[in-house]
């Protein structure tokens, strides 16, 4: 099989076990009322669950398309020169396909209805603005991490686990507030099958703009222009 179209498919994998992993997570932690409680603190479990969701695909499927997973990660590596723009159109449809595989998944496994309970939404007294802004925030440290540590020397070693820690962090700080998505084929993956597409514009817009914060801020701490007197 051709590299490129095993780097498609290795973005289209991850993403389907990232959102798959992430939304059985999402499913132990609620429950379904009496019927089937939920296990342990919601916010751990699904903070973890989205966690070493990620560190699954990382290590079965990074090394062979740098597991973005994400059209923002790609957008970061677009601007820093690390893929093409063809690489990054093609990598955002293999990450959507690999999301919209997860929802459908997930509502053959539970229920249509239980798909849309996972999509992303702003938090109740979040508006769209207030839940915009905090994706631009997550999303922004997210990649920032991401660029910094796959070209550290000194953490290199544990990137992978960097990058799923990052996560954690994130989904602990907004699953209350937007549902920590910083992701858009996430939000547009159980959006779709789960017929939820509540402002779907905050989670599409949010990210990218995040990106390329994220791919600042890496650059201004990163680049030291002329030699160090």
């Amino acid at each position: 099989m051709p590299l490129y179209t095993r780097k498609m498919l290795a973005e289209l994998l991850g993403s389907f076990v990232l959102l798959t992993f992430g939304g059985f997570a999402i499913f132990a932690a609620n429950g379904v009322g009496d019927l089937i409680p939920g296990q342990g603190s919601p916010l751990v479990v699904i903070a973890l669950g989205f966690g070493l969701a990620l560190l699954v695909g990382l290590y079965a499927f990074g090394e062979v398309s740098g597991g973005h997973f994400n059209p923002a990660v790609s957008l970061g590596a677009l601007l820093d020169k690390r893929i093409d723009v063809s690489t990054f159109i093609m990598y955002t449809i293999a990450q959507v396909a690999g999301a919209v595989l997860a929802g459908l998944a997930l509502a053959s496994a539970i229920s249509r209805n239980f798909v849309g309970t996972t999509a992303t939404v702003p938090g109740l007294g979040v508006s769209d603005i207030d839940a915009l802004l905090l994706e631009i925030l997550f999303t922004a440290f997210f990649v920032a991490v991401i660029l910094k540590v796959t070209e550290s020397e000194t953490f290199g070693a544990t990137a992978f686990l960097a990058i799923a820690l990052t996560l954690v962090g994130i989904h602990f700080a907004g699953v209350t507030l937007t549902g920590a998505s910083v992701n858009p084929a996430r939000t547009l993956g159980s959006g779709l099958v789960g017929d939820n597409l509540t402002s779907l514009w905050v989670y599409m817009v949010g990210p990218m703009v995040g990106a390329f914060i994220g791919w600042s801020f890496y650059k201004l701490t990163t680049w030291s222009g002329e030699e160090d007197e």
